[in-house]
C-alpha cells in the first residue's frame, strides 16, 4: 500500500489574485504610422524613457472609429520602446475582440495605473493623468525634519514624496514620473515629469531645475500644465517656480 504524505500531495503551482501596476497609453488614432512618428519624436531625447514597463492601451478615444486597429503592429512598435503591452480597455466590441486575438487581455475600466515608487509610503495628493485639480491639505506642516536626496533617474510611473521637508533630485525626472515635497523641490537635471511643491499648503515653497520642461508644476495647489507652453527664456533652461498670491511665477535662475 502507498501512503501519500503531505509533501507529495502538494501541487507544483498555486493560483492567486494579484494586481499589476501599469503605464497607460491613451491611443488617439488607429493610424500606426502616425503613432510611430509621434513616439519617435517624443522619445528621441530619452531612449531610456521606459524600462520594460507593463503597458495598458486605452481605446476610449478611438472607440467610435471605423478604422481597423492593427494590434500586432502596435504591440511590436511599443516593444521597440521597452514597454510590454499586456492589456486593452475602453474599446468597442470588435476592437476588444481584435486585441484579444493579438494576445492582449481585456482590462476592467477601473484597472489601477502605475502608482507610487517604493521610496516613501505616505499619503499624497492625487494627481490625475490629465491634471485638472490637485488636492491640498490646508494647514502648513511643521518645520521640515530633513531633506530627501535622490541620485538615480526617475522613470515614467515612479513617484517620490518628501513628507515634511525638501526634495533634491540629482538625475533626470522623466516624463510620467512625479516628485512631491511639502517643502521645496530641487532638480539638478532635466525636469520632464510632474513637480508638486508645498503639497500640504506651504505657499513659500519653490521648484528649482537646471532644465525646466515639466508636464506639470504645482505649488500649494496652484498648478500649470504643458497645455500652456513655457516662455522661451525658461523652457529647457535653468529656472525657478514660485507663488505670488494665486499666480505661479516662472523665471530664469540668475
Amino acid at each position: 500500500m502507498t501512503v501519500e504524505t503531505p509533501a507529495q500531495s502538494r501541487t507544483s503551482f498555486e493560483f492567486k489574485s494579484a494586481f499589476l501596476s501599469v503605464v497607460a497609453l491613451a491611443l488617439k488614432t488607429a493610424d500606426t504610422g502616425a503613432l510611430a512618428s509621434d513616439l519617435a519624436t517624443q522619445l528621441a531625447n530619452d531612449p531610456d524613457f521606459f524600462d520594460n514597463d507593463a503597458l495598458l492601451i486605452d481605446l476610449a478615444a478611438v472607440r467610435e472609429s471605423d478604422a481597423d486597429i492593427d494590434f500586432p503592429a502596435i504591440v511590436a512598435l511599443l516593444r521597440q520602446y521597452r514597454t510590454l503591452p499586456v492589456a486593452v480597455r475602453g474599446g468597442s466590441e470588435s476592437q476588444m475582440a481584435a486585441a484579444l486575438a493579438a494576445g492582449l487581455a481585456a482590462a476592467p475600466e477601473e484597472l489601477p495605473v502605475r502608482a507610487a515608487a517604493p521610496v516613501a509610503a505616505a499619503p499624497v495628493p492625487e494627481v490625475r493623468e490629465v491634471v485638472r485639480e490637485v488636492e491640498v491639505v490646508s494647514e502648513v506642516p511643521a518645520p521640515a525634519p530633513g531633506t530627501i536626496v535622490i541620485d538615480k533617474p526617475l522613470r515614467s510611473g515612479q513617484q517620490v514624496y518628501a513628507r515634511g521637508g525638501d526634495l533634491v533630485v540629482m538625475a533626470v525626472v522623466s516624463f510620467g514620473a512625479e516628485v512631491i515635497a511639502d517643502g521645496n523641490i530641487h532638480v539638478y537635471a532635466p525636469l520632464r515629469g510632474r513637480a508638486i511643491a508645498g503639497a500640504r499648503g506651504n505657499t513659500e515653497a519653490r521648484i528649482f531645475s537646471t532644465c525646466l520642461e515639466p508636464q506639470l508644476v504645482s505649488i500649494a495647489g496652484i498648478y500649470r500644465t504643458t497645455e500652456t507652453e513655457l516662455p522661451a527664456d525658461v523652457a529647457g533652461k535653468p529656472a525657478q517656480v514660485w507663488l505670488d498670491g494665486e499666480k505661479l511665477i516662472i523665471e530664469p535662475l540668475a
